[in-house]
């Protein structure tokens, strides 16, 4: 069978009916998403929008991000090291090119209407649409494929992908809402004791500070504080690949509407703390979110947040908490399982390629943490 498929640089141009054929089936490939990219998109980064045909029906589509990494901090902790670290990224990768999303964890990159093309076609229909975007965009240091579970994995075998380093960095944390938890109080009665202690506790600790959510007129009022706060956690984070625009929240929520939640957290009708949740189907995807530093450790702020998480997914009836790669061991400690995910990655100077493994290992250490496992 003959397939096509064509750039578009903005929404607009994508066909009319992109979301009846993939955007339905995800959220973060939808037009609506895809519009908050173009409002409120990193300034490192640029995004690019690809539709795959068979004949002139539209079959798929896909998302492929530009990070720049010329003008960018990408290491934050212990700034000595960091500098060292910063200049040998920027000595490794100027630029990256990723078939995926960089501001989400899992594979957010593409979907394919399954009744008109087999996945053994998908992946080299995908490399031809990676080459041509090296050819008309420019050809950048890194390509990346960007997270997938290990069975899917199996589809890169082939001898284009070769020269590709499979990686993991982190895996997803991924929490399964059971049936059976009709109310919060439910799943924190399928905690150990000791768990379940923990938990009621941290309820304890954050008495006094008020939560609800946040409308657009509220975030527009409150987004130099938000920002103030998302900045707060993301500058504490070793590793920062881009960070968001002061608009991107009022942007997300404008799109998205109601498929996009925000949740303040207020004392004294101050704000010190909020989260973001992306609604896409069954499945909650847990987004930025930002605290008061000198608050967090004595109101246990963030473990209370994903706390409060899960309550409104069991609340909503959702399947599935999709809570991503940073935090391992309390997201743990709230039930969330690590779901390993790989992506391939290579460099454009051959020679360098030779050595991608060991140089991905040196800037991308492995983390140790203790998974616990807190239901009886």
């Amino acid at each position: 069978m003959s397939y096509t498929f064509k750039k578009y640089k903005s929404s607009s141009e994508i066909p009319n009916n992109w979301n009846e054929i993939i955007g339905q089936h995800n959220i973060m490939l939808s037009k609506e998403y895809f519009v908050t990219l173009e409002t409120s998109c990193p300034e490192n980064m640029r995004c690019f929008y690809v539709g795959f045909f068979h004949v002139d029906q539209l079959i798929g589509g896909a998302l492929f991000q530009y990070l720049n990494f010329i003008e960018h901090k990408t290491f934050q902790k212990d700034e000595a090291f960091c500098n060292v670290k910063n200049f040998v990224a920027k000595k490794f990768s100027k630029n990256v090119m990723i078939l995926g999303n960089n501001m989400l964890t899992g594979q957010n990159g593409f979907y394919f209407n399954a009744s008109k093309i087999t996945i053994d076609q998908v992946i080299p229909l995908l490399n031809e649409a990676v080459q041509e975007m090296q050819r008309q965009e420019g050809k950048t240091s890194l390509i990346i494929y960007k997270d997938y579970q290990e069975s899917f994995i199996k589809y890169f075998l082939g001898k284009n992908h070769q020269p590709f380093y499979k990686f993991s960095v982190q895996p997803n944390m991924i929490l399964k809402l059971k049936e059976s938890w009709l109310t919060f109080e439910d799943y924190l009665n399928a905690f150990s004791t000791k768990y379940r202690t923990r938990a009621k506790t941290a309820k304890k600790k954050i008495a006094g500070i008020e939560k609800s959510e946040m409308n657009l007129q509220n975030i527009k009022i409150h987004q130099k504080e938000m920002n103030v706060l998302y900045q707060n956690v993301a500058e504490n984070a070793p590793f920062n690949t881009f960070f968001l625009t002061e608009n991107h929240f009022e942007s997300m929520k404008e799109s998205l509407e109601d498929n996009f939640k925000v949740f303040g957290y207020y004392l004294n009708e101050k704000l010190i703390g909020f989260y973001t949740l992306i609604l896409n189907n069954k499945d909650i995807d847990t987004y930025f979110l930002g605290y008061d530093k000198d608050l967090q450790k004595e109101k246990q702020i963030y473990l209370n947040m994903l706390l409060d998480m899960v309550e409104f997914g069991i609340n909503e009836k959702f399947h599935r908490i999709i809570f991503g790669r940073t935090a391992l061991e309390i997201k743990s400690t709230i039930g969330a399982q690590p779901i390993e995910i790989f992506g391939l990655i290579k460099h454009n100077n051959l020679l360098i390629n030779r050595f991608i493994e060991k140089i991905f290992k040196s800037l991308n250490p492995a983390v140790e943490w203790i998974q616990r496992k807190p239901f009886k």
